[in-house]
Parts: structure tokens; C-alpha cells; sequence
């Protein structure tokens, strides 16, 4: 079933085993403004829980950055269901990092793999069909679920790249590649 608002390049939406996951639009807005307002999901994120208004902002940028870089956001959608589960997708950092993974799920949606499942399509997106070469993750030194998370899917801690943040030390983890992405463990397919 394809959804309202499919404004993108069919190229860019991918499934997983239990997920269809399409570049973030209009139609997500209500689902992404209530995942970005709770604590539980948001409060570790780097700018922290969202108003409806950042949020809505947020999304208009997330759309923009499809046209200008070929990669972006995705919105994480049960395969059969249509349920939203979460975000995921590659992001340029405003302070100059680099190119970043990030994802964030409702909380009913962890300990089921569905984040693992999301990472991994969009690090395998960034490097075999956007031609990144690396690809960065940061997290709190304290998210101990988001670094191993990291650590499954082939990330690598660099340590010298560790800085505080609001008074959190922040680690810093990348996938560099030149050829085809391969995660750690077996991988989920991704169409």
C-alpha cells in the first residue's frame, strides 16, 4: 500500500524484514511531532525533546535534505501494518562531524530489534547507494542500548573524537568502507 504524500524517488524507500521505511513527509508529521515531544524517546537526542513547532520545522528541513544530499530521514513503518514505529536515517551534522546515523523508536518498539533493523538499511543505503565512505553515530557516553547498538552493526568507537556536550560526554562512532556494507552480525534484508 503506498501512502499519501510519496513525493520521493521510489529508489529511496526500503524494506526490511518487518519494516517498510519511506524518506519522512507531510503524512509523518503528527507521528514524528508526538515521538519527538516524549522524554523517553527524545530527552537523549542532541537538541533534546521537540515542541510541535520544532518538530514541524525539523521535518520541513528533513524533506529538504532528501533534495540536496540523496539521503535523509526515513519514517519506520510496520511492513503490514502501516504502524509507525520510529525514525531512522543519515543526517549532516550542524557542527561539522560529518555525515550521521540517527534513530530514534517508541519505546513499546525496543527489545524487539526494530532499531538494529533500521540502522542497518540506512548505514547500507548511506555506503553502497549514496557513495558515503563514512558515516558517523554519536551517542552519551551513559546510552549504553544506542552503543551497543552501534557496536553491532560495525560502528567503531573512536575515542579521540569524544567531546562533552551540555555537560554529557559524547562518544563518537563510524563505518568507514570502500566497498559493500557487510554489519557484524547476519543482516536483515533490505530490498
Amino acid at each position: 500500500m503506498m501512502m499519501q504524500d510519496d513525493w520521493w524517488n521510489p529508489a529511496w524507500v526500503l524494506r526490511t524484514g518487518r519494516m517498510v521505511m519511506r524518506p519522512v513527509a507531510g503524512i509523518d508529521a503528527p507521528a514524528i511531532a508526538a515521538l519527538k515531544a516524549d522524554p523517553q524517546v527524545f530527552a537523549m537526542m542532541l537538541g533534546g525533546v521537540r515542541t510541535q513547532r520544532q518538530a514541524t520545522e525539523e521535518l520541513a528541513e528533513d524533506i529538504r535534505a532528501w533534495g540536496a544530499y540523496g539521503i535523509g530521514l526515513w519514517s519506520a513503518r510496520d511492513i503490514e501494518t502501516e504502524a509507525f514505529h520510529g525514525i531512522a536515517g543519515i543526517m549532516r551534522r550542524q557542527d561539522g562531524r560529518g555525515m550521521a546515523l540517527r534513530f530514534a523508536f517508541w519505546p513499546e518498539a525496543r527489545g524487539h530489534g526494530l532499531a538494529r533493523e533500521a540502522a542497518v538499511a540506512a548505514l547500507r543505503f548511506a555506503q553502497d547507494r549514496a557513495g558515503l565512505s563514512r558515516v558517523i553515530a554519536v551517542a552519551r557516553e551513559s546510552n549504553a542500548a544506542s552503543r551497543m547498538l552501534l557496536a553491532s552493526i560495525g560502528m567503531r568507537e573512536e575515542p579521540e573524537n569524544a567531546f562533552w556536550r551540555d555537560g554529557y560526554h559524547m562518544l563518537v562512532h563510524a563505518r568507514e568502507t570502500a566497498g559493500v556494507f557487510r554489519p557484524c552480525r547476519s543482516a536483515e534484508r533490505v530490498a
